[in-house]
């Protein structure tokens, strides 16, 4: 019969094993969102230039960069969580259960890569590429649109401000959340 200690370790083992099913699930998901984005920009750009009665179709990119933008964000900030979690608390519950101080051999992984020499270049270079996507590609849709409706409905002209507003406040949010420090 297993003891306590050998309990509790298994349940942690088993949490380990949960948490990084959950971190790679969301890991898909959230790298499949830039090409659902790509899709749906292709998508709406194609209709808006179609015909000239299309133009307003230009302002759905906004929100397709908002929405889509703001789920990549969540899923980010929620594997990144998930991955500290493991490196700094149950890390450390495993140590105290197995008296093992070197437990980082076991789950090196998960502190290793965080030490590369080149994560700050890649996160930094993942930065851009998500301003580009959510924001700025966003900004640009309504700056075609405002081109090509210069006097648009006062409605829409609202709409317009709003959209902007909430894009920049995205790009606030994804250089916070962006997780460009080193080691644990």
């Amino acid at each position: 019969m297993p003891t306590f200690r050998e309990l509790v370790l298994e349940v942690y083992l088993q949490e380990y094993e949960k948490l990084k099913d959950e971190q790679t699930q969301r890991i898909g998901f959230r790298d499949n969102l830039l090409y659902v984005t790509l899709g749906v920009f292709g998508a709406v750009i194609s209709f808006a230039v179609s015909n000239k009665a299309n133009y307003y179709a230009l302002l759905v990119i906004p929100w397709v960069c908002l929405i889509l933008g703001w789920n990549y964000l969540v899923n980010d900030e929620k594997i990144t969580a998930i991955g500290k979690y493991i490196r700094l608390t149950l890390v450390e519950k495993i140590k105290q259960e197995t008296g093992n101080d070197d437990i980082e051999s076991i789950f090196g992984w998960e502190i290793t890569h965080r030490n590369d020499q080149r994560r700050k270049r890649r996160k930094i270079a993942q930065l851009i590429i998500d301003q580009i996507t959510f924001v700025f590609s966003g900004i640009v849709g309504l700056i075609a649109f405002w081109i090509l409706i210069p006097q648009p409905l006062g409605i829409i002209q609202v709409l317009c401000w709003i959209e902007l507003v909430l894009l920049i406040v995205l790009g606030v949010e994804i250089v916070i959340y962006a997780d460009l420090a080193k080691g644990r």
